[in-house]
């Protein structure tokens, strides 16, 4: 055990508190308050999560395994130990989520005329028109693939779905073993005529495999789908180029080792322990579905038409200060607002195309911006953020942008805009050697008058016109001098050399954002100490750092009261006498996914308030460019408190961690008001129209 750390009995495993994470996502399927297809979206939700859970977390421990890597987790298990509980505590919850499906979802389904059906209970007309889909569309592209001494096991991509296929030959009576690719290029579930009725794409291809092996018998087929290890590996102090080194593990991930494969239950053992061989898979990584594989793909029936089966349409609000005063009125310039005070905007409740695209619009258009620096880690291609930046280049500006190459899953999309940047004359710096590039953060340099002005966005959420509809996050923008001077020093750090280890008002990871809020907590335990009221309130994704769960354990030993508004996850126990009975957890699930990050210290009744990009993770603090603000405008502070209590408050979507690991989702009292952080917060921000 590390100097500073809890004993290991004083902490809950990372991985089992993800699995808990995403069995209240699951929860909001199985609950009946959630509109219809919004149920569909949460079992599909589900299972990506899994797909990427195994692809990263699993891919790691079964790497420690394979290496000796005998390293105790902070709650002592070892990478062994780990691979068995995962497996312990999935099968549960993937049973639970086939059974909703099967057995509450599509009966509710088909009273709202929507049917998910088997091939096999098709009327023949209704067959007939999938076997001319299958010519159509299925036939010329299928590529069915012989398993024998001439033929080896084929390469099986990341995520596909396939069909294991026993076909005999008459003339020989032999049995032979193929492989069928369900193509993931054409619809999950393909719709009958009606547009209400939907088959499984395997199924149509499974009742017509006579056509993909004519002269044969098939006798039987099994569907079966796998997951590999998709983790990049960058050696980045060897690598001279890091778009290339990128670029050649995207490649490589393709080939990753499988760590999981879900089959078919009725599969036989014969099939099922050859595709374990091929795979080189032991009994705790294969899966066994009863029931639809890649469940992912039900997403796509939220595209149906069917307001009434969905959460109602929320449309984004413009915060007050930046709307037009008036129809006969021209919309006052941005930087004007900004110049009057600070603002501070929440999304998906403010809009992000009225705040942030429109800051950057502006800028990229205003002849008195002279700079436009800016951090990318996610967004889109098509993103009017980087049409806005490309822009300004076109328009002389100097423009620079920190792409992180390194963003999990989007490092394609990254390398392709970017080089659409650089071509546009943006200047593009790809992140640091062994750090990744975090934080969220745009600089605009004005020319007012005869001096330079600098605007900031400060944001916790990545600059992605998409996800800020979905994900709740927080933006601060100010012209404030001093955060100006440290946003300015710390984007020469990262494009330049600098040794740049102080900053006067940001915490910025891994340089000071660690030490500075050991300090900040440390401050209460020392006016708790004193007698005096000590109370802090954290709002992070994530909650598994050690080394501050151990501070956290020692302000509530000392009587700081804290709530925790943790929405993954947590491997601190609230609530143990002695410990951390004055530590209160709280997960928030629902509509929204929730982004943002918030700390509040009491500080004497000196109260502060800061947003980041940062959550109480060991990779947040030590291995990632990360910034967190301070909020010092009173009634920006009094939003965030606003913000802060309608969380604590909530008894809909809040679930409470116990000592005991498990999470108990409130619920409303007899004739007590609902309360929902989504909803009323939507309602907040209506009721400004």
């Amino acid at each position: 055990m590390k100097e500073g750390y809890a004993r290991p009995d004083q902490y809950f495993n990372r991985e089992l508190s993800w699995i808990e994470f995403n069995a209240r996502v699951l929860h909001e399927a199985l609950d009946e308050r959630t509109p219809l297809l919004e149920r569909l979206k949460f079992l599909a939700i589900f299972e990506t999560n899994l797909d990427e859970f195994f692809m990263v977390r699993v891919a790691v421990i079964r790497r420690q395994l394979e290496t000796g890597v005998l390293t105790l987790t902070p709650d002592g298990l070892t990478p062994q130990q780990q691979l068995r509980q995962i497996s312990q505590h999935l099968r549960p919850l993937i049973q639970k989520l086939h059974t909703c499906f099967r057995q509450d979802l599509l009966p509710k389904l088909a009273e709202q005329g929507i049917h998910i059906r088997e091939f096999s209970d098709l009327a023949e007309s209704e067959r007939q028109e999938l076997r001319d889909y299958f010519e159509s569309r299925l036939f010329p592209v299928l590529t069915p693939l012989a398993v024998d001494p001439g033929h080896p096991f084929p390469y099986i991509s990341n995520l596909s779905l396939s069909l294991a296929v026993v076909v005999r030959d008459p003339e020989t009576g032999k049995e032979h073993f193929a492989r069928v690719k369900v193509p993931n290029t054409l619809p999950r579930f393909v719709p009958l005529k009606d547009g209400l009725s939907f088959v499984p794409l395997e199924q149509v291809i499974a009742h017509n495999l006579e056509s993909l092996f004519v002269g044969m018998q098939v006798l039987e087929y099994y569907p079966f789908r796998i997951t590999r290890d998709a983790d990049l590996e960058i050696q980045e102090d060897e690598a001279d180029d890091l778009l290339s080194a990128i670029q050649e593990e995207l490649r490589k991930r393709r080939f990753g080792s499988v760590v999981r494969m879900e089959i078919a239950r009725h599969t036989p053992a014969a099939i099922r322990q050859r595709l374990s061989e091929e795979m080189r898979l032991d009994s705790d990584s294969v899966y066994e579905v009863d029931g639809l594989l890649n469940m992912g793909g039900l997403m796509a029936f939220m595209s149906l038409d069917r307001p009434d089966l969905k959460d109602p349409p929320w449309g984004a609000v413009s915060p007050i200060r930046l709307r037009t005063p008036s129809v006969s009125e021209e919309p006052v310039d941005i930087f004007s607002i900004i110049r009057e005070g600070d603002l501070l905007v929440h999304h998906p409740y403010d809009s992000f195309s009225a705040s942030v695209e429109r800051f950057l619009e502006e800028a990229a258009n205003d002849p008195q911006v002279l700079t436009i620096k800016q951090t990318l880690y996610r967004t889109s291609g098509d993103s009017p953020v980087v049409g806005s930046l490309i822009q300004a280049a076109e328009n002389g500006k100097q423009v620079a942008a920190l792409v992180e190459l390194k963003a999990r899953f989007d490092e394609e999309n990254n390398i392709l805009w970017a080089k659409k940047l650089e071509k546009a004359g943006v200047h593009v710096a790809y992140g640091l050697p062994g750090l990744k590039i975090h934080c969220k953060l745009a600089l605009v340099v004005r020319q007012e008058g005869g001096s330079l002005r600098r605007y900031l966005h400060i944001g916790t959420g990545n600059y992605n016109s998409k996800t800020a509809r979905i994900y709740t996050d927080l933006g601060l923008f100010t012209c404030d001098e001093t955060l100006g001077n440290d946003v300015t020093e710390l984007f020469n750090l990262l494009t330049g050399y600098s040794r740049q280890r102080q900053f006067r008002k940001l915490l910025v990871a891994p340089r000071t954002l660690r030490q500075g809020m050991e300090a900040l907590i440390r401050r209460e335990i020392r006016h708790a100490q004193a007698g005096k009221t000590a109370r802090i309130i954290v709002k992070v994704n994530s909650l598994v750092d050690p080394q501050m769960i151990q501070v956290l354990y020692e302000a509530s030993q000392a009587g700081v009261e804290i709530d925790l508004i943790v929405r993954g996850m947590c491997c601190l126990k609230p609530g143990i006498p002695g410990l951390s009975e004055r530590i209160r957890v709280i997960s928030i699930i629902g509509r929204f996914l929730e982004h943002s990050r918030i700390f509040y210290f009491h500080n004497d009744g000196q109260e502060e308030y800061f947003i980041g990009s940062a959550d109480y993770m060991t990779r947040n603090l030590d291995r990632r460019v990360e910034v967190v603000t301070p909020v010092e405008d009173p009634l920006l502070q009094q939003e965030l408190k606003a913000i802060l209590e309608i969380c604590l408050s909530d008894n809909r979507q809040a679930w409470e961690l116990h000592a005991d690991g498990t999470y108990v989702q409130r619920q409303p009292q007899a004739g007590e008001e609902v309360r929902s952080t989504h909803q009323r917060l939507m309602e907040r921000s209506a009721s400004r129209i």
